[in-house]
């Protein structure tokens, strides 16, 4: 068992989120605060435009609030072969290397903003191209020093059973095992944990509420309204079994970031030591009580 376990938040907890109009955009200064606040030392980037732009600007934003940076959700087109996605890949590890950040969480993007529009399909040419870009995308990473974690994810061209096999089969990347994600897209996260803990460097960790993310896998209710319905839950206190995924990637010796990352939509600017920051609470102290009862 590995003794050290790596915590870190994501601002998506905040709700701030690469997605169009996805609720009030709390600032960099609002966000990172609460999370120094909370004796967070690390945290994933945040979505485009969230921190600077410019790698030296994004290390000194981190370095200014003493945050370690982790790395991040990077979402890329990479099933379209008339799309290279490695010019925008290289300018973005540019900002990895600067702020000393080591996990670049991949996701399949489909090309159309949101995560509700239907999914093109992909054919076994489709996910050759997919295959040979994931390839491109693993050595340039590999050339700097950074690990690749493929992101399945909502509304991206991987998200269901089928897609994961695709990649399970057919690449050798490791995955960002998203305990929300995985289950709307039919997997089971436990399951998959103990399947396939080896290829598992990095954990997005939520807890859900079942009966709202069956609503999203029957089509009942989109992926948005569901995670203003409260679809995704602090950690302990929804449906995923939590305890028992934690307990077996930390006895696996996972040495991955644990990334808190609970989707969430923020109506209005919350007031001060108020809003996103009191379930952000919640799920680091369930977290930190399941980590020592695995020591």
């Amino acid at each position: 068992m590995s003794n050290t376990v790596k915590i870190a938040a994501a601002p998506i907890s905040w709700g701030v989120c690469e997605v169009p109009d996805w609720g009030f955009q709390l600032s960099p200064e609002r966000v990172l605060t609460e999370m120094q606040e909370l004796g967070f030392d690390a945290t994933e980037f945040g979505p485009e435009g969230f921190l600077p732009d410019d790698a030296v600007g994004r290390a000194e934003t981190l370095r200014r609030h003493s945050m370690q940076a982790v790395g991040g959700f990077y979402p890329a087109i990479i099933h379209d072969p008339e799309h290279d996605p490695l010019p925008e890949l290289e300018r973005e590890l540019e900002a990895y290397v600067a702020a000393g950040a080591d996990t670049l969480v991949l996701a399949a993007a489909t090309g159309v903003d949101g995560y509700d529009a239907k999914r093109p399909e992909l054919d076994d040419a489709g996910w050759k191209t997919v295959y040979r870009n994931i390839d491109r995308i693993l050595e340039a990473a590999k050339a700097r020093g950074v690990t690749v974690s493929l992101h399945s994810h909502v509304g991206t061209m991987v998200e269901t059973q089928d897609d994961v096999d695709h990649i399970l089969n057919g690449t050798d990347v490791d995955f960002c095992f998203d305990t929300g994600h995985m289950f709307i897209g039919g997997v089971d996260p436990v399951e998959f944990v103990q399947k396939h803990t080896g290829r598992i460097s990095h954990a997005h960790l939520k807890d859900v509420a079942l009966d709202r993310a069956r609503r999203v896998q029957a089509g009942e209710q989109t992926y948005y309204d569901a995670v203003v319905d409260g679809m995704y839950q602090p950690l302990g206190q929804g449906d995923i079994d939590i305890d028992s995924i934690v307990g077996t990637l930390i006895r696996a010796g996972f040495d991955g970031w644990f990334t808190l990352e609970q989707d969430t939509v923020v109506a209005d600017e919350p007031a001060r030591g108020s809003g996103p920051i009191d379930q952000a609470r919640a799920s680091l102290s369930y977290l930190k009580q399941i980590i020592e009862e695995n020591r």
